[in-house]
C-alpha cells in the first residue's frame, strides 16, 4: 500500500456528472492531487496527447506517479470513471472507508450497483441531457423516452434505499451496507444533475433525503467545485440564466458532434 501522503496523481478533468465521480473521490479518500482542466469547449480531450491518456477521448482520467512502496518508479493511466473508482479504493484505501473487502459480499454489491450506473443511469440520463438541453431542435419523443426512463432508474434506487432504510443504523441509508461507497458517489455524480435533465429528484423522497445528505458532506462540496466552481444549480433558479448556461453548453456539444461527423463521415 502506498504512502497516501506522497501520492503522485494528476486528474484530468471537467465540470461533468462523470468528473464530479473522480474528484470526489479523490476528495474523500484525502490523496493529495493535481488538476489538470479539460476544456471540452475546445476539443481537448480529442488532441492527440490526451488519446495517449484516453484513447476513447472522455473524461475523467487520472495518471498516477506514485512509486511502488519499495520505492521504483511507475506510471499507470486509468481511464473511464468506474475503473478509475475503483483503483483508487484498491490502492489507497486499506480501511475500506468508500469500498468493502475484496470478494465480501458488499463488495460484489458496490460493484453491481456501479456497472449498472455505468450501463444504465448514466447513458439513460445522458441522453435526457442531450435532448432536453442540446439537440438544435426539440424532438419530443427523445426527451420523453429518456426522462421516462431516467426516472424509472431513479424509482430503482428510491426502492433500494428505502429497503436498505429498514436496516440502517447510522447516518443512512445508503445502496450498500452502512457507509456511504463509490456505489453512492458514482450515482450521486448524475443525480446531482437531475435538473438539468428536466427530472425534479423531490418526488423521490428517500431518494432526495440521500442526496441532500451526501450534499452536506464537506469533502463532496471540495469535489464538486472541480476544476471550477459548481453552478449549475445556482443558474436552475433563474429561467433566464438556465437559458444562457444551457445556450453556451449546447455550442460545443453541438459543435464536438459535427466535428465527429465529419471525421467518422456519418451523416446525423
Amino acid at each position: 500500500m502506498a504512502n497516501l501522503a506522497k501520492t503522485d496523481i494528476v486528474l484530468y478533468t471537467a465540470l461533468t456528472p462523470n468528473g464530479h465521480k473522480a474528484s470526489i473521490t479523490l476528495e474523500e479518500l484525502g490523496l493529495p492531487y493535481a488538476v489538470k482542466s479539460i476544456e471540452i469547449s475546445k476539443n481537448m480531450q480529442k488532441e492527440d496527447w490526451f488519446l495517449k491518456i484516453n484513447p476513447n477521448g472522455r473524461i475523467p482520467a487520472i495518471v498516477d506517479k506514485t512509486p511502488t512502496p519499495d520505492g521504483k518508479p511507475r506510471e499507470k493511466r486509468i481511464f473511464e470513471s468506474g475503473a478509475l473508482m475503483l483503483y483508487l479504493c484498491q490502492k489507497y484505501d486499506p480501511d475500506n472507508k468508500l469500498n468493502y473487502p475484496y470478494d465480501s459480499d458488499e463488495y460484489w454489491e458496490v460493484v453491481e450497483w456501479l456497472v449498472w450506473m455505468q450501463s444504465g443511469l448514466g447513458p439513460m440520463q445522458g441522453q435526457a441531457n442531450h435532448f432536453y438541453r442540446y439537440a438544435p431542435e426539440k424532438i419530443e419523443y427523445g426527451i420523453k423516452r429518456y426522462q421516462t426512463e431516467t426516472k424509472r432508474l431513479y424509482q430503482v434506487l428510491e426502492d433500494r434505499l428505502a429497503e436498505q432504510a429498514k436496516a440502517s443504523e447510522k447516518d443512512g441509508p445508503w445502496i450498500v451496507g452502512d457507509r456511504m461507497t463509490i456505489a453512492d458517489i458514482a450515482n450521486f455524480g448524475w443525480i446531482n444533475w437531475a435538473e438539468w435533465a428536466g427530472v425534479d429528484v423531490k418526488q423521490f423522497t428517500t431518494l432526495s433525503q440521500w442526496l441532500d445528505r451526501i450534499n452536506d458532506r464537506p469533502a463532496v462540496k471540495r469535489g464538486l467545485d472541480v476544476p471550477e466552481p459548481f453552478t449549475m444549480k445556482e443558474k436552475m433558479k433563474s429561467k433566464e440564466a438556465a437559458e444562457e448556461y444551457a445556450k453556451h453548453h449546447s455550442q460545443w456539444v453541438m459543435k464536438g458532434q459535427e466535428e465527429d461527423r465529419k471525421k467518422h463521415g456519418t451523416e446525423i
